[in-house]
């Protein structure tokens, strides 16, 4: 079976998360990934939590690097020495995407930048991901998923849980993944209107506009008017059958049904059939009206039984709810194995194990996690090989410390 983009070639410099998570889906999608490191290698690397398991190979693995690292070849090259420049340049007039998150006075300074790169191949991606973007007052700022997706964006403010409330805690690369995603439509859009055209074609995309896009419901409104967003806590929202509830095991779930329909059946699954006809809840705006005193009223309701007891009978009720999952219950999820989201990675010595799939499935495509994520130049000399590099010219390159593998 074919592999979407098995005759692809990628070059990659970057490091982190966001960048490299989209050059992980090419490579599962097929793409041949040269991740072009340098001699101390990304510093992402050893950088993840290591497993609380008993298994001592497993304690010393980089699991967090492999997910966005897997299926790539790593070459170690010092971009300081101009004999090293060289190498990336003769590495691209082969390729098909280079793939960055260099600010532009990075690439400019050691000359991969767009200009530079398809003077050498004309039908290269140029693609460039960074925090602001490559233009305007913020583009030689450095940013993180912290500070340019969640910070800059509005977006830390608006899942703010009231007026009050603290700006919340962001996990891991939540924003990077998010922008490797738009990062990596770009890319595949590009190589289409190169196979189009026989051009080349720049592309760019920053934490910072991804993570306006993700708002975008939001700010289709609030570009219009300018009004500041309202933080709404939970009894301040504008419906009760669209919320979220503790239950009697200390676990949530969240509904979400639209008003006046399901207010009747929500109240019979909580066996307050009562509620129907009470004065204060008797229509959608008087509910509203009165979340201050709902809300309550569910969640003492809700003590009673656990959240997947509450399930069953929500489900049973036929409403739209959803449970509230600990990251460590996902993976033991049914529709999770079903869909395959957590598929395995054979490594030569450690054996099987389990990583994160991407978020897009094909019927009639090789598509998977094809390999565990390379060591630090695990594969300098094979590519540079390959590429025409001889061993004497290689031996010399790695004496001059330009090259390395380890």
């Amino acid at each position: 079976m074919l592999a979407p983009l098995e005759d692809i070639t990628v070059i990659e410099i970057d490091n982190w998360m966001a960048a490299p998570s989209a050059a992980a889906i090419l490579a599962d999608l097929g793409a041949k990934v040269i991740k072009i490191e340098p001699l101390s290698g990304d510093p992402m690397r050893d950088m993840g939590r290591p497993p609380k398991i008993d298994a001592e190979a497993f304690k010393h693995y980089d699991f967090q690097f492999d997910v966005d690292n897997r299926g790539k070849q790593s070459v170690c090259i010092d971009l300081t020495d101009p004999a090293g420049i060289e190498i990336v340049q003769k590495l691209c007039q082969k390729a098909d995407i280079f793939l960055c998150n260099l600010l532009e006075t990075r690439q400019i300074k050691y000359q991969l930048d767009p200009v530079t790169l398809q003077k050498i191949n004309p039908k290269l991606v140029h693609a460039t991901l960074t925090g602001y973007g490559t233009s305007g007052p913020e583009a030689t700022r450095p940013g993180y998923d912290v500070t340019a997706f969640f910070g800059r964006s509005g977006l830390y403010d608006a899942m703010k849980e009231g007026k009050n409330g603290t700006v919340p805690n962001a996990r891991p690369a939540q924003g990077d993944h998010t922008s490797g995603l738009a990062f990596l439509g770009a890319i595949l859009a590009a190589l289409r209107m190169t196979e189009k055209t026989g051009i080349g074609q720049i592309v760019e995309t920053s934490l910072f506009e991804t993570a306006v896009w993700t708002q975008a419901t939001d700010y289709a409104v609030m570009v219009v008017d300018e009004a500041p967003l309202r933080q709404r806590a939970r009894d301040e929202l504008l419906s009760p059958t669209a919320n979220r509830y503790p239950c009697g095991d200390g676990k949530w779930l969240v509904v979400n049904m639209p008003e006046p329909a399901a207010w009747p059946r929500f109240c019979d699954a909580l066996g307050q059939s009562q509620w129907i006809d009470d004065e204060r809840f008797k229509d959608a705006r008087s509910r509203f009206r009165s979340m201050h005193e709902l809300v309550p009223l569910i969640d003492k309701t809700l003590e009673a039984k656990s959240r997947d007891e509450w399930g069953e009978i929500f489900d049973a009720a036929e409403l739209i709810w959803g449970p509230v999952m600990g990251l460590h219950e996902v993976p033991q999820d049914p529709q999770a194995k079903a869909i395959n989201l957590f598929p395995s990675i054979e490594h030569e010595t450690l054996g099987a194990y389990k990583t994160v799939n991407i978020p897009m499935r094909f019927k009639n495509a090789d598509v998977r996690p094809r390999s565990r994520s390379p060591l630090i130049g695990e594969h300098t000399l094979d590519v540079l090989r390959e590429a025409g590099w001889t061993d004497a010219e290689l031996d010399a390159l790695a004496t001059q410390k330009i090259i390395s593998q380890q």
